[in-house]
């Protein structure tokens, strides 16, 4: 197993000493932003129009067979305007929202996908998001446009004010007026810099306005063009049952190696040892009998190593006493002192207990072979519906779940089960590692 425990150094940035409520409004993010919000409106118009269009001609032509193409052909239409959408929220807000599942005919066929398109619930959700999108999109411009505009307009307007003067014959802004000349202007430079004023308090809330304007944005996206919440879990539970089946895999393949090189290799080798034996027993009984005692000490090894073997696949201990004492048994055979505490009032399920031990082991696993610890303690308690198991030790640190090292095996692993690792181990130590189990008791 690769360590875990290889430091890794980490750049931090700079803090800038702008404050965040200054550097807003001439940020990236910020003008990203009121772009996408800008863009939604001639977008948002067409894809309206495209879906008005699609359902009335549709439904207009449903009484002869076209209807029903049509349809079909519309929604698979609304799906590409979904994924320039999702393009286009990627893009300006930043927002990472998976593809849908494609449209899967039964059969090949056009019937068969017509079928298919238009019992897809993922392909009516795109046309709705084409409707419902239309309203937001014209109050989130018009509201956006408005305030941002007009914010960046007073802030700026001492330098614009002498284009009053100079090209339409007046002293500033005109508030009101009766037509005939006489009115109130914006011109003393009190009311210039209240003006001024004004415009710099809408400058500095603009970003927080167009960012929650945008956060609307981004839940529609989500919710009407992204995979459904069951698509998302199916996929999830079909990668999580990839990695128990490769997991289990792993697991057969070391016990085959195991006992192919250890108790096997072991055992044809006493059986040479007790063939020769039974060759010399007649002509030379003392080399005979000392080959034999020779052979007894191989079977105490042979069948030490089958118990070895048989507590890695599932120790007897833990099925019998409960993981308190099986933790405590193996914490006795870790090469780091281990303080065990083990607080539950009842036994989990079987299959999560054993998931709790084998966690533990191999936390324990890398406590000997990569912190260089003095000591550490293994704490196992419930909260709530969560098996809790927490290994900390006061070794280098260092330790990350990154590809390749055995705690990123471990954490796929739990997160099969619904479960999940935490590691906090800042280089230098201490290292505490957290493991939440589903109770299921």
């Amino acid at each position: 197993m690769e360590s875990a425990y290889t430091p890794q150094p980490r750049p931090h940035p700079r803090p800038s000493r702008v404050p965040v409520a200054l550097r807003a409004p001439v940020s990236g993010r910020t003008w990203r932003e009121f772009l996408y919000l800008f863009l939604s409106y001639p977008i948002a118009c067409l894809m309206f129009v495209y879906a008005i269009g699609v359902i009335t001609v549709g439904a207009g032509l449903l009484v002869t067979f076209l209807g029903i193409p049509v349809l079909a052909g519309g929604l698979a239409g609304a799906r590409g305007l979904g994924a320039l959408e999702r393009a286009r929220a990627r893009a300006l807000l930043g927002l990472e929202v998976a593809t849908p599942e494609p449209v899967r005919p039964a059969k090949p066929g056009l019937m068969a996908w017509i079928g298919a398109v238009l019992k897809s619930g993922v392909s009516w959700r795109h046309l709705l998001y084409c409707l419902l999108h239309f309203p937001w999109a014209i109050f989130a411009f018009v509201f956006s446009l408005t305030f941002w505009t007009l914010g960046w307009t007073l802030l700026t307007y001492p330098l614009w004010r002498w284009t009053f003067s100079a090209y339409l014959g007046q002293p500033g802004i005109q508030l009101w007026g009766d037509g005939t000349g006489n009115g109130v202007y914006l011109d003393t430079p009190a009311e210039v810099g209240l003006a001024s004023g004004t415009g710099l308090l809408l400058v500095l809330a603009g970003p927080w306005l167009i960012r929650g304007l945008t956060q609307v944005d981004r839940v529609m996206v989500q919710g009407l063009l992204g995979p459904s919440s069951l698509a998302t879990r199916v996929s999830q539970l079909e990668s999580d049952r990839g990695v128990v089946v490769d997991t289990a895999a792993a697991d057969l393949r070391r016990i085959e190696r195991d006992l192919h090189d250890g108790a096997q290799a072991r055992l044809v080798s006493l059986a040479m040892d007790l063939g020769l034996a039974k060759e010399k027993l007649a002509e030379d009984p003392q080399a005979a009998a000392k080959m034999v005692d020779e052979a007894h000490g191989e079977v105490k090894i042979a069948l030490q190593e089958l118990r070895d073997l048989a507590r890695g696949i599932h120790p007897a201990i833990l099925t019998d006493r409960g993981l308190g004492p099986a933790l405590s048994a193996l914490a006795a055979r870790c090469t780091v002192p281990v303080t065990v505490t083990v607080d539950l009032d009842h036994r989990p399920a079987a299959a999560i207990e054993g998931i709790a031990y084998f966690t533990a082991s191999e936390l324990l696993q890398n406590v000997s072979k990569h912190a260089r610890a003095g000591a550490a303690t293994l704490d196992v308690w419930r909260t709530g519906d969560r098996l809790m198991v927490l290994v900390t030790d006061d070794g280098r640190g260092g330790a990350h779940t990154d590809d390749g090292t055995g705690l990123a095996g471990l954490a796929e692993r739990l997160t099969a089960v619904e479960g999940l690792l935490i590691v906090d181990s800042p280089v230098g130590g201490p290292t505490h590692i957290t493991a939440e189990l589903p109770w299921r008791g």
